[in-house]
């Protein structure tokens, strides 16, 4: 397991400042990251730091975001978890292959692949899948 502790609101209302967070390790032993998963992986900018976010890109996808959306390959996404229209105007993102594009859900306040010098999350650098909040309160995530 990884054992994590959120230092930001970027995952909110998921995941709030300060949860902590179990992660398998091993939950892409045998298979990929699908989209929607939140994933604890190294930022590509400083493989020192751990991020939890959320897969929006797999690879081959488009990604763009306007008009309060996230469009997935010219499709709006259809995103429960966000409670607020994400602001601005982003892309055209083609993900290349054995990468990710990750978003967090408090989009107006996060630091994800709209913001990164390395815009796309490596296969490589996936830590492990966020499968359960356990303080303050348990809560199952990737659900």
């Amino acid at each position: 397991i990884v054992n994590a502790t959120v230092p930001s609101s970027s995952m909110e209302k998921t995941i709030m400042t300060d949860d902590r967070v179990i992660g398998l390790r091993l939950a892409y032993r045998n298979s990929d990251p699908l989209r929607g998963d939140i994933i604890i992986f190294k930022f590509p900018d400083d493989e020192s730091i751990l991020y939890i976010k959320r897969v929006i890109g797999l690879p081959g996808d488009t990604v763009e975001i306007h008009d309060g959306g996230v469009y997935l390959n010219g499709e709006l996404m259809n995103e429960p978890y966000i409670t607020v229209e994400t602001e601005g105007n982003f892309g055209p993102y083609t993900v290349p292959e054995g990468h990710y594009f990750m978003l967090g859900d408090n989009r107006n306040n996060s630091a994800d692949s709209r913001y990164w010098k390395n815009t796309y999350l490596d296969r490589k650098k996936v830590v492990g899948k966020a499968v359960l909040r356990y303080w303050p309160s348990i809560k199952k995530l990737n659900e």
